[in-house]
């Protein structure tokens, strides 16, 4: 189970990485259309965050959750993050958070 949760998260953030900017700065396909400053600044936070939150996360998972619920929960919400990007275009207009 844990090496499977290890792969997806993998394959899932390197996946992301590569596209992010391409997908935010996009004007013609689809994209966000933000500015390259602006979508250069989010993934500085979301690359910032991949590193900083496990601290807290593993803090939660010693104390309180142990291993078992700390990977269920943590495949969940991996699963929900990544299917509400992927959903992220269906709903009202995205150029609105610019």
């Amino acid at each position: 189970m844990l090496f499977f949760t290890e792969l997806w998260e993998r394959f899932a953030y390197y996946g992301m990485r590569g596209l992010l900017i391409l997908y935010i700065i996009d004007t013609t396909t689809g994209g966000l259309g933000w500015t390259q400053e602006s979508a250069s600044r989010l993934y500085g936070w979301f690359t910032g965050l991949v590193y900083l939150t496990p601290v807290v996360g593993g803090w939660l998972a010693d104390r309180y959750l142990g291993t078992g619920r700390s990977l269920a929960i943590g495949g969940l919400v991996l699963s929900l993050g990544y299917f509400s990007v992927a959903l992220a275009g269906r709903g009202p207009s995205t150029r609105d958070w610019v």
